[in-house]
């Protein structure tokens, strides 16, 4: 049985958000670092336990600001997408086509258009944040990724842990497979000027 927590003073957050307090059978130790659940031996399972708050202050701008990767434009809006490479394993190829996802379902005519008093179409600049497998940073070739935006000005790339590595279910040789893992990368495009 496994359980995830987040505790809020003497208030448990869980997936069902309509549950205020803690459950019955559930109870919490004053130092929020254990809890035992009913079992017939009722054992006691001891976690470390993360508290993240954010200050009442805070208010939305700082929170989306703070989610750029670089600070240095105005940011208009956040495109976002998700690639695979099923047979070949080539985190490029993946990541790639997460990059063309994001981008491919949307159209900026602002830019083009002038309807940004005062910004032209040559002030467009990108931010681009990927999320690849860590043991597969190192086989991701940047320039390439780079290649699938068409314009604007490439400001910042940051590569960070996160897509997936999963089993595609088969392995082709005949489409370069060497097993049968399949590459998941995720990408968010932050579009401003």
């Amino acid at each position: 049985m496994s359980l995830s927590l987040i505790t809020a003073g003497s208030i448990l957050i869980c997936p069902d958000l309509r549950l205020r307090q803690p459950p019955s059978y559930l109870t919490i130790s004053s130092s929020l670092s254990s809890f035992i659940l009913p079992s017939s031996n009722h054992r006691k399972i001891t976690l470390p336990i993360k508290v993240t708050a954010r200050g009442d202050m805070e208010t939305a701008a700082e929170t989306i600001s703070s989610g750029v990767p670089n600070n240095t434009m105005k940011l208009l809006f956040v495109e976002m997408g998700v690639g695979y490479d099923q047979h070949g394993q080539d985190v490029t190829s993946a990541a790639m086509k997460a990059c063309k996802n994001a981008i491919s379902s949307n159209s900026i005519p602002a830019f083009r258009r002038g309807s940004i008093p005062g910004v032209s179409f040559g002030e467009m600049k990108l931010q681009i944040k990927l999320g690849v497998p860590r043991s597969l940073h190192h086989q991701l070739d940047l320039d390439k990724v780079k290649s699938i935006f068409p314009y604007g000005e490439i400001v910042n790339v940051e590569v960070v842990d996160g897509g997936l590595i999963c089993s595609s279910g088969v392995l082709v040789e005949e489409m370069g497979d060497k097993n049968e893992d399949c590459y998941i990368v995720n990408v968010a495009v932050y579009v401003g000027y």
